[in-house]
């Protein structure tokens, strides 16, 4: 649940693309098309992204997702124009499809199954209240700093989760690789 509340933290509302295409010239009659390019990509990456998570290490799945999505916050933060803008926000798009699934499937998969509904319950809960004080932050630092520092905040705590991730990963491996009675333990 730690690691999703950090990586929602870095996900904030898709509203702040709409906003950063019309910052850079699309005409808010146009502003759907900003939802529809991020959920393109999100529907055709969904399944190859789905069928990978039944091969790969979600460790790694998980690790190649948040990367995406550093990058869709930098193109964000830093790519001029529309082109720029839409770079991003099919980035964004491409991170959905590699993380969702693989999320609910964590889920369910460290859940016991006599509370598996409970702890998707409790996984919705805490990421819902980190998206909105995730959005609460990208828009006080919209407004008083620029576009450029909401999606670099996004950047700064995606690679604050890969860490998690990563930390996480090696702490489990070394508990496995300790041949002592549960696990690794401090002297």
């Amino acid at each position: 649940v730690a690691i999703g509340v950090v990586f929602t933290l870095a996900r904030f509302s898709e509203a702040f693309l709409v906003l950063k295409a019309h910052d850079e010239g699309l005409p808010l009659a146009l502003a759907p098309l900003v939802l529809v390019a991020m959920n393109v990509v999100y529907s055709l990456g969904a399944y190859p992204a789905g069928a990978w998570s039944d091969q790969a290490s979600p460790t790694r799945l998980l690790l190649v997702g948040l990367a995406v999505l550093i990058g869709a916050d930098l193109m964000l933060a830093f790519a001029p124009g529309l082109s720029g803008a839409f770079l991003g926000i099919a980035l964004w798009g491409a991170h959905m499809a590699l993380t969702q699934g693989l999320l609910a499937k964590l889920v369910a998969q460290h859940a016991p199954a006599t509370l598996r509904g409970s702890a998707f319950g409790l996984f919705n809960l805490a990421t819902g209240v980190a998206m909105l004080v995730a959005s609460v932050v990208a828009g006080v630092l919209w407004e008083r700093i620029g576009s450029a520092a909401t999606f670099a905040a996004g950047a700064g705590f995606a690679v604050l989760a890969a860490l998690l991730v990563t930390v996480s990963a090696l702490t489990r491996r070394a508990g496995r690789d300790d041949p002592s009675p549960g696990g690794a333990h401090l002297p």
